[in-house]
């Protein structure tokens, strides 16, 4: 089938976009989910590029699983332990003692999120090129 790091890219950056329409409409919750799937599939699309194979979705395991000849700056590192604060509670409603996640995301956490999954795809492009 070949290397597929281009597909995984495009949804990355797809899903980065979903992010920030997630912000403008007031879905924050979703906005920061989109922000860690952006991130996670830019990941994988680098270990594609590496020829490698990356499972599951904990970007603090994907990170650490990166290679050692990839050198990844703490701001990524930090980026990735952010975003998979985001993972199970921004879609889950028993990720919480009461409530939805709609009722615990606010415009600030999405922002967040999405700033940090832009570090992510930024370290990303530049290994894949």
């Amino acid at each position: 089938m070949g290397n597929r790091y281009k597909d995984w890219m495009r949804q990355a950056e797809a899903d980065l976009g979903h992010a920030r329409h997630s912000l403008k409409d007031g879905d924050f919750e979703w906005s920061c989910f989109a922000a860690h799937q952006a991130a996670e599939k830019a990941l994988k699309a680098l270990f594609c590029i590496l020829g490698g194979e990356a499972w599951g979705h904990t970007l603090k395991d994907l990170v650490e699983h990166l290679p050692t000849k990839v050198k990844t700056p703490s701001t990524v590192v930090k980026a990735a332990k952010h975003l998979d604060r985001h993972y199970i509670p921004a879609r889950y409603p028993n990720g919480y003692e009461s409530g939805a996640p709609v009722d615990y995301y606010e415009k600030e956490d999405a922002q967040g999120a999405i700033q940090e999954a832009e570090i992510v795809l930024e370290f990303c492009r530049r290994q894949v090129g």
